[in-house]
């Protein structure tokens, strides 16, 4: 019984013998006129062919080697390479056999006999003329200016990033403390007044300035006396008032304490006088112990409670925080603002200079250029070995997931290994299998069938041609190569992709191989390339 099989497999070139044809535009011109010699062969699709780079063809200079244009018969391709050559000395010349490398085999174009003639000039019939002057020619600015540009661009930007951050930090704005109560404040100002180590460093006026505007403050605040424009003694007065008025339980001896301060600041202030160190000691003592004092001998009805103040504190205070919340997000957003725009406009500039591919590909990332400059891996798969050089260690998968049943009831013995996946940028893999009976294999139907399963995992509008190819050691197989549609389930998004397929048969078994890539990504076809022509298998016994 004939049994067919459709295992996913990869392929690898095939090698022709090929031949060189030889043409030229016309075997006769006058001196320093240009000759285009033209090669052409005709190859399977995945050979590599290498035309010769050099500066003289025998005695002929090459004045320009045209690009290889590639013409399409089939499954195979015709590759025409044209060269501009010349002489400047009148003659009979031969261009000599040319070498080009096929699949690293030397094929040679025939020769060819061309003349080159001399310019007969009749000076009596042509006219003479003057040499004339040497005529200016303005030379192209060139590119220098665009990167000039770009430069000044981006430090441009830069000293404005530099400068709107340096103008924030040198107005900054001092931070507005607010105390619940006037003791409060007293308390924090005169441990930020000891903290100061005025009087230590010799600034004893500012020292006792500070300290009695403190003791002043915290008594207007707290008493509604205004302390601050008075003199001492004006102060003084007022404090007694006050402690009558308003009951407070104030004892003679801390106003005497206040007042003996409040005249030695005078003094140091307007008389230039120098108390000595315990004198200061004590003076900061008695304006403490007079704070505290004044504090505790406020009767207990008038410290109300004021709700409604302290709410309106919290709110004040709550928008302070919300505004420096703000100004602090305002400043990071124009950061960032300016940053982006120097990233755009540099970004730019190199779409513009090198183009959006080469920005796509060095800049932005891609995954099939990262594999091709990746370091890679020559290694050996399954039972016969395949050889196979890969940017990536192809990983062993279980066979039972990707055939049906139906398939690996067939099998003796199947391995299977991968990289990557059909929705992937790109997909490598091997597989060998061998038959439990003997089985009569039609490599063209495994071929074709081969495709079978990649419509079973959701490829679309699948486009296949078969071909046949021998490999360097002389084993036969069969490739099937085209493209198709995968549609990725997650998303629904479509992708057209290259693929190729190289079965062998040995061994009652198949050997296969399967490459694929996104239809226009030009390093998958060169990651395609690099791999199929490393493929070797080890012939059966």
């Amino acid at each position: 019984m004939k049994l067919k099989l459709y295992i996913l497999l990869l392929f690898t070139t095939s090698l022709f013998a090929q031949k060189v044809t030889t043409s030229i535009d016309s075997t006769k011109k006058k001196i320093g006129s240009e000759f285009k010699l033209t090669l052409k062969t005709e190859v399977d699709t995945i050979a590599k062919v290498t035309f010769p780079k050099a500066k003289m063809f025998g005695r002929l200079e090459v004045l320009e080697s045209y690009k290889i244009d590639t013409v399409k018969k089939g499954s195979r391709y015709e590759l025409i390479k044209m060269y501009g050559l010349t002489q400047f000395d009148s003659g009979k010349y031969t261009i000599p056999r040319i070498p080009v490398l096929i699949n690293g085999k030397q094929v040679f174009s025939d020769s060819i006999k061309i003349e080159i003639a001399d310019v007969k000039v009749d000076t009596l019939k042509q006219k003479m003329y003057d040499i004339k002057n040497i005529i200016p020619v303005e030379k192209p600015m060139g590119s220098w200016w665009i990167y000039l540009l770009a430069i000044l661009a981006i430090i441009g930007i830069g000293l404005l990033i530099y400068y709107f951050i340096k103008k924030r930090q040198s107005h900054p704005k001092e931070e507005i403390i607010i105390f619940k109560s006037p003791i409060e404040k007293a308390t924090s100002l005169l441990q930020q007044l000891e903290r100061k180590e005025l009087w230590q460093k010799g600034e004893i006026k500012n020292y006792y300035s500070e300290l009695t505007d403190i003791a002043r403050n915290y008594i207007e605040e707290e008493i509604q006396i205004p302390a601050m424009e008075s003199t001492t003694s004006e102060l003084i007065v007022a404090l007694r008032n006050a402690a009558k008025q308003k009951k407070l339980k104030l004892s003679n001896e801390t106003v005497e304490n206040l007042e003996k301060v409040l005249k030695q600041a005078d003094l140091v202030k307007f008389a230039k006088s120098i108390p000595l160190d315990y004198e200061i000691e004590e003076d900061k003592k008695r304006i403490s112990n007079s704070i505290v004092t004044i504090h505790k001998s406020i009767p207990e009805e008038l410290e109300v409670d004021d709700e409604l103040a302290l709410w309106n504190e919290q709110q004040k205070e709550n928008a302070r925080l919300l505004k420096l919340k703000k100004e602090k997000r305002a400043l990071l957003i124009s950061i960032a603002g300016i940053v982006v725009a120097v990233m755009v406009v540099a970004l730019g500039i190199l779409i513009y200079i090198k183009g959006f591919e080469y920005v796509k590909d060095k800049i932005i990332g891609n995954p099939t250029r990262e594999l091709v400059e990746s370091e890679w891996i020559y290694s050996e798969y399954g039972n016969p070995i395949v050889k196979i050089e890969t940017p990536k260690v192809l990983k062993r998968m279980d066979a039972e997931k990707v055939l049906p049943k139906q398939t690996m009831a067939l099998l003796k013995e199947m391995q299977l290994f991968v990289y990557g996946g059909l929705t992937d940028d790109f997909y490598v893999s091997v597989s060998t299998a061998t038959f439990k009976k003997e089985t009569e294999i039609d490599l063209t139907q495994t071929a074709e069938g081969s495709i079978n399963v990649f419509e079973a995992q959701g490829a679309q509008n699948i486009l296949v041609k078969t071909d046949d190819f021998d490999t360097q050691k002389g084993l036969k197989g069969k490739k099937a190569y085209g493209t198709m549609n995968i549609v990725d389930k997650t998303n629904g998004k479509s992708t057209k992709v290259y693929y190729e397929v190289l079965v062998f048969s040995q061994n009652n078994g198949i050997q296969q191989i399967t490459v694929m890539h996104k239809e226009d990504d030009k390093y998958g076809k060169e990651i395609m390339d690099r791999i199929l022509n490393s493929v070797e298998l080890n012939v059966a016994e």
